[in-house]
């Protein structure tokens, strides 16, 4: 081959070149919204839920990990059951995502709505929240035994708990705080955690299990008290929250002679039918919000278990969540009948 010839061989090599990295380029360009993203809280404002989805929807618009943005739409009709079927209802919708809590299986289990999480696409854990027995500052209870024992010594029905919906976590955790105190309690339900932690500030019921995020601002503002964890284990954040008390501090429910245990999941889904690529999309979004120290703060500002989890594995957990939930909701008397 003469110069060249080889010069304008090497030159259409470059140009195939060229054109065959474009290609690839194009080929793995991952997908990404194209418009705003509904964003879907089946629950009230103020709750755990909602405080969560407020929260990366402003810390992924400021460090820019989206090009869209987060809509937050709150759905709690129906204990949750609106936001469920809006995204049931819109299969194969990119554009539409759902944070969820318990009652992605109480709902459906209490009340027969047409509804079950295989309906939805399973996205990532973002992590599991912790439930903690509250009660108003002023009250002479100053640990968990000292609350159990006055349920103890009154009358069935005398003492208030203040919860999220009926026959959802909030509930539950009531019905076997009953069966372990062996006496009865007025359950009231309201619409989110939010406007709970607020009844128990002006003392219209005598307790809630709200989860750290729904009430410490009131235990920083010194008109609640917390009593117990309903965990395995205390709480891993060491720092104060107030003037002397952390998170850590707080005894398990367990060590205060009360043998109740729960954790919520705080969990992302999307309606079924979209693809594995848009999955992926969320998932590395969700990554990139973990690695970053506003998340790190707000996680221990709520006093999360920060377990994260995607794929398979995620899937697998919520299966054996459903299968919890329909034991504790049929030891209650919850299941719909």
């Amino acid at each position: 081959m003469n110069c060249q010839l080889f010069r304008q061989a090497r030159f259409l090599m470059c140009i195939l070149g060229g054109f065959l990295a474009l290609q690839s380029a194009v080929a793995v360009a991952a997908w990404e919204p194209t418009k705003p993203v509904e964003f879907i809280v089946p629950a009230g404002p103020g709750g755990g839920a909602d405080l969560m989805a407020r929260f990366l929807q402003g810390v992924v618009a400021k460090n820019n990990l989206m090009k869209q943005p987060f809509i937050v739409v709150n759905k709690s009709g129906g204990a949750g059951a609106e936001g469920f079927l809006d995204v049931k209802g819109a299969k194969g919708d990119p554009h539409k995502v759902i944070i969820t809590l318990s009652n992605l299986f109480t709902t459906p289990l209490a009340t027969g709505v047409p509804f079950n999480w295989k309906d939805l696409t399973p996205v990532a854990m973002l992590a599991l929240d912790e439930f903690v027995l509250w009660v108003n500052a002023e009250t002479p209870y100053k640990t968990a035994q000292d609350y159990i024992g006055a349920i103890k010594g009154g009358k069935d029905g005398q003492f208030k708990m203040g919860g999220t919906g009926s026959k959802q976590e909030d509930q539950i955790i009531t019905v076997a705080l009953e069966k372990a105190v062996g006496k009865k309690m007025t359950y009231i339900p309201y619409k989110g955690g939010g406007d709970v932690a607020v009844q128990l500030v002006g003392k219209h019921v005598d307790s809630t299990v709200n989860n750290p995020i729904e009430a410490v601002a009131h235990w920083r503002s010194a008109a609640l008290r917390p009593l117990c964890v309903f965990d395995a284990k205390p709480m891993p954040y060491p720092n104060k929250v107030t003037s002397t008390m952390s998170w850590q501090d707080i005894p398990t429910c367990k060590s205060q002679g009360l043998d109740v245990e729960y954790l919520m999941l705080r969990g992302i889904f999307m309606p079924s039918g979209v693809t594995q690529e848009q999955v992926d999309y969320y998932v590395n979004v969700f990554k990139k919000v973990r690695e970053l120290p506003e998340w790190k703060k707000f996680s221990e500002e709520a006093a999360f278990n920060t377990t994260f989890m995607a794929g398979k594995q995620y899937a697998d957990w919520v299966a054996n969540a459903e299968t919890e939930h329909k034991s504790l909701m049929q030891e209650a008397g919850f299941l719909a009948k």
